[in-house]
């Protein structure tokens, strides 16, 4: 069994794989995790695994946002844009794409070549582009993330490029008298202005995009992507696990290796 772990801001994400299948996938609230299933140890964080319903693991990688706050004994890290495009590989089986991960406090864009890395661009000094943002908007216009993303039809516009003058911006905007899809889809659209920049840089028409990250999950943003950069966008099955899959798959690659050279 192998051990994938994404140490995100607001989730973490684990994903056991045997047999390079995914038999097993947890997300949990980040303070959750921390609280309930990990302990000091000699400097480094000890994982309650059989708390957390998991076996034994022959290699265990991490990555993610917490991975420099405090390591899992016993892992091996790896970096948050390695991970994901090794993830992203592994989901759709395409070499040659560019990556779009929305996280819960970043986003990042990965230029990705025969399999490899050549290229990225990140934005980790904002939350106006992330999953944090979505769920402050969709408090503030009463409704669930998953009907936020729904909408993308006749955005309002939303000109504020900070998260915190964004809101005020939209209860201005609800005061007019726009409905909440409208609302909605405006909200949608400031995420893909934000982004925009990174992905003109890195892609270009007629390429393939693959989402993932847990904004992935909904339908508008796809939508908007594909109709304003004219590109496809590819979600794959598990956008939300994609770090921990790379993860996983990263152990693969340890574990061969280990094996050769016992030869």
């Amino acid at each position: 069994m192998l051990c994938g772990i994404d140490l995100g801001s607001r989730s973490v994400k684990i994903v056991l794989m045997a047999d390079r299948q995914i038999v097993t996938k947890k997300v949990l609230e980040t303070v959750d995790f921390y609280r309930n299933f990990g302990r000091r140890l000699n400097g480094e964080m000890a994982v309650d695994f059989a708390a957390l319903g998991l076996g034994a693991s022959e290699a265990v990688v991490a990555t993610g946002y917490g991975r420099n706050t405090l390591a899992i004994a016993g892992a091996t890290v790896i970096p948050e844009l390695k991970a994901h495009a090794l993830g992203a590989v592994w989901q759709t089986g395409l070499t040659d794409f560019t990556l779009l991960d929305l996280g819960g406090q970043d986003s990042k864009v990965i230029k990705v070549r025969r399999g490899k890395m050549v290229d990225f661009q990140t934005n980790d000094k904002c939350a106006a582009s992330t999953g944090r943002y979505l769920e402050n908007m969709a408090a503030v216009l009463g409704i669930s993330l998953e009907e936020l993303s729904r909408h993308s039809a006749n955005p309002v516009e939303l000109s504020a490029t900070c998260a915190i003058f964004g809101e005020s911006e939209l209860i201005g905007r609800i005061v007019e008298g726009f409905t909440v899809p409208e609302l909605a889809a405006g909200v949608n659209y400031t995420i893909f202005k934000r982004v925009r920049p990174m992905l003109a840089a890195l892609t270009r028409a007629g390429e393939t995009v693959v989402f993932t990250g847990g904004v992935a999950i909904g339908e508008a943003l796809p939508r908007i992507i594909e109709q304003e950069v004219s590109v496809k966008v590819v979600v794959p099955a598990r956008p939300q696990l994609n770090g921990a899959i790379g993860c996983a798959v990263h152990a693969l690659s340890l574990v061969a290796e280990q094996k050769q050279g016992s030869r």
